[in-house]
């Protein structure tokens, strides 16, 4: 599976919510089915994410990307370091973890 263009396809045809805080305050109340991170995400940052998701039961994946080549990835002109897939659209992306 191409993780990119399944990533751009789910912001596309799906829910996606993009940034950090949005993605702690959404894994936090169990919302959301697949969190995405950036390799160069913030140490705490990414210590606050995991806990959640263990907690919360949240999938979670560390892309290799950077978080500008992330941004790009999901068509934007900023960098992205955290997304949450609330509905993954017409996208795969939630097969990611079983290969």
């Amino acid at each position: 599976m191409d993780i990119n263009r399944a990533i751009r396809v789910a912001v596309d045809t799906g829910k996606v919510v993009l940034g950090t805080k949005q993605a702690v305050k959404n894994v936090k109340h169990g919302e959301g089915q697949l969190l995405i991170v950036a390799g160069n995400c913030a140490k705490d940052v990414m210590a606050d994410l995991e806990y959640y998701t263990k907690l919360s039961g949240v999938k979670l994946f560390v892309h290799d990307a950077t978080s500008l080549e992330l941004g790009a990835i999901c068509g934007k002109p900023f960098p992205v370091s955290a997304l949450v897939v609330m509905e993954p659209g017409n996208s795969s992306i939630l097969n990611l973890n079983k290969e």
